[in-house]
């Protein structure tokens, strides 16, 4: 596996954004991969998560978003993000001729891109990936956040954890029943939002986002290539 690659992606009518470009070698896949709203594409998680998909023959781009490259801390207009999105996904696409592609994020970044999709930006994507669907703000249990998702064709893997405050699981389970084959939920016992578990679980954090990757990369062997 060779190291990351700094790439800069054009985003119209806001410049240009950093990416990082991670391939293994003889790649499956390569996911796009957005940050969540309150850290960047160089978070310890995402780097980390982008080394794990890399010992399963999965690529990553990571990129940030404006405001993050700005060094603003509000997040800009879903009409930027999504952009931002498509982006990114057109810059895979470039940098890796003929690897299928995947695309999502943590929190805010996946679903950004199914925003995205939902919206027909995302024509390239094979499937998109949740590190944390962020279906409401904490102690505000809503699906609101979730209505778009009606209209994304690819298939979705949500992956959650049980004391996730952003994703009450009783609401979030029947939004994957009623979207059917098109979404596979995975649950991680005791993993918080940022995927950190209880001690009493037995198990440690890098366990965690070793089921992430391999999760992932079971999932993505299954769909239609």
């Amino acid at each position: 596996m060779t190291a990351s690659k700094e790439l800069r992606i054009a985003v119209p009518d806001r410049g240009e954004v950093a990416a990082l470009l991670l391939q293994p070698e003889n790649p499956r896949y390569l996911l796009v991969l957005g940050h969540g709203a309150g850290a960047g594409m160089r978070h310890p998680f995402m780097e980390r998560l982008s080394g794990e998909l890399a010992a399963v023959a999965i690529g990553t781009l990571r990129y940030q978003f404006p405001y993050m490259e700005e060094r603003r801390k509000a997040p800009d207009s879903p009409k930027v993000l999504t952009a931002t999105v498509a982006a990114a996904v057109h810059a895979a696409a470039q940098a890796a001729p003929g690897v299928p592609l995947l695309a999502g994020g943590k929190s805010m970044g996946g679903r950004m891109t199914s925003q995205a999709a939902a919206l027909g930006l995302l024509p390239q994507v094979q499937g998109i990936v949740f590190f944390g669907f962020s279906l409401h703000p904490p102690k505000l249990p809503a699906t609101k956040r979730a209505e778009h998702l009606a209209a994304v064709a690819p298939p979705m893997l949500f992956l959650q954890g049980t004391r996730d405050p952003l994703a009450d699981l009783k609401l979030l389970r029947p939004i994957c029943h009623h979207l059917g084959a098109r979404a596979t939920l995975h649950i991680i016992d005791t993993a918080d939002h940022s995927f950190h578990v209880l001690k009493s679980s037995g198990r440690t954090d890098s366990a965690v986002l070793r089921e992430l990757a391999e999760t992932t990369a079971a999932w993505s062997n299954q769909l239609p290539r």
